[in-house]
C-alpha cells in the first residue's frame, strides 16, 4: 500500500494547524481546526487528482488542475462565512484570506512540494503575526494622521 496520500494529508493538517494557531490566539472565528481541515482537504483533493489517477496522465480529458481550480472557488464560500459586518465595520477579511492562503498550502502539499509548503506556511504566519505588530507601531506613530474606526487584533 502506498502511503503518500496519507503522508500528504497529515503534513497539510499540521501546516494548517500552525496558521490556525495564530488565528486562535487572535480569537478569530476560524482557528486551529478550521485551518487544519481546509489545508488537509485541499491536499487530499489535490493528491487524489494527481496521485490516484496517474495512469490517465496524457489521456484526453485528464486535467488535475480542474480540482485545484474548484478548491479555489470553494474556499471563497468558506471565506465569505468568516467575514462579518457590524454596522459600518467589516471583520474577518484577514481570516478569510488566511483560509484562502492555507488552501493554497494544501494544494502545494498535494502536488508534493513539501519544502515549499513549509516555507509558505512560515511566511503566512509571519504576515499574520509579525506584520500585525508592525501595523500597531505604525498606527501609534502616525495616530495624528491615521485614525482607524476600529481596532484590529492580531
Amino acid at each position: 500500500m502506498d502511503y503518500i496520500i496519507i503522508i500528504k494529508v497529515a503534513v497539510a493538517a499540521l501546516l494548517g494547524a500552525v496558521v490556525g494557531f495564530e488565528r486562535e490566539l487572535a480569537r478569530k472565528v476560524a482557528g486551529i481546526r478550521t485551518h487544519a481541515l481546509v489545508c488537509l482537504a485541499s491536499a487530499l483533493f489535490t493528491s487524489i487528482s494527481v496521485d490516484a489517477f496517474k495512469e490517465y496522465i496524457g489521456s484526453v480529458g485528464y486535467d488535475p488542475s480542474r480540482i485545484i481550480s474548484n478548491i479555489i472557488v470553494g474556499i471563497g464560500f468558506i471565506g465569505a462565512g468568516a467575514i462579518l459586518r457590524h454596522g459600518s465595520k467589516v471583520e474577518g477579511t484577514t481570516t478569510a484570506a488566511s483560509l484562502w492562503a492555507i488552501a493554497a498550502v494544501g494544494v502545494t502539499v498535494g502536488v508534493g512540494l513539501f519544502k515549499e509548503a513549509i516555507v509558505i506556511t512560515a511566511l503566512i504566519y509571519a504576515v499574520l503575526y509579525i506584520v500585525w505588530f508592525i501595523e500597531q507601531k505604525m498606527r501609534k506613530k502616525f495616530s495624528v494622521i491615521y485614525k482607524p474606526e476600529e481596532t484590529d487584533e492580531p
